[in-house]
């Protein structure tokens, strides 16, 4: 099959790569681009684990084909965490027990960066739905709701102070 050149910006580095026009976002940033934090679960959209920041809204990077993201601005649970220091959400989801196998878990940190990043006033009703749209196997999702609630008003403040 074919392959087409491209660059994906991925955590505000350039990588030029090479593809088969059919290859997913997902694929290409575990393959193409060498980061495994996105995973890839049901790769039909529905689990979420492959959750990144698509010029700054969450997308299930599993039912985007790369080429789509040429010239977008691509985040990935890399970008959460400056070198040791982790974000906020991160400490969090460790503080309140809010992973077991981790599997799904960058996906969650996405999807709620994301949501907090496009409304830092998201209403808790809005959180709790919002969530409930990734799956996770392990936990019941109380451990991340709380997670996500303990640290709601740093992410508030984090992208106030960016605006």
């Amino acid at each position: 099959m074919d392959k087409q050149s491209l660059q994906l910006t991925v955590n505000g580095e350039a990588h030029d790569i090479r593809v088969e026009h059919r290859k997913t976002l997902a694929d290409a940033i575990r393959d193409d681009c060498g980061l495994t934090g996105t995973h890839v679960g049901c790769e039909h959209g529905v689990c979420g684990a492959c959750t990144v920041m698509v010029d700054s809204r969450p997308v299930r990077s599993c039912l985007m084909f790369a080429h789509q993201a040429a010239g977008c601005d691509i985040r990935t649970v890399e970008s959460l965490a400056d070198g040791d220091d982790l974000h906020p959400l991160q400490q969090a989801f460790i503080d309140n027990h809010a992973l077991q196998c981790g599997f799904c878990t960058p996906g969650f940190l996405m999807l709620v960066a994301g949501a907090y990043e496009n409304d830092p006033d998201i209403e808790d009703s809005e959180l709790v739905e919002l969530l409930s749209s990734n799956l996770c196997r392990c936990t019941g999702y109380q451990n991340i709701i709380k997670a996500v609630r303990s640290v709601s008003g740093q992410l508030k403040a984090r992208t106030t102070e960016k605006a």
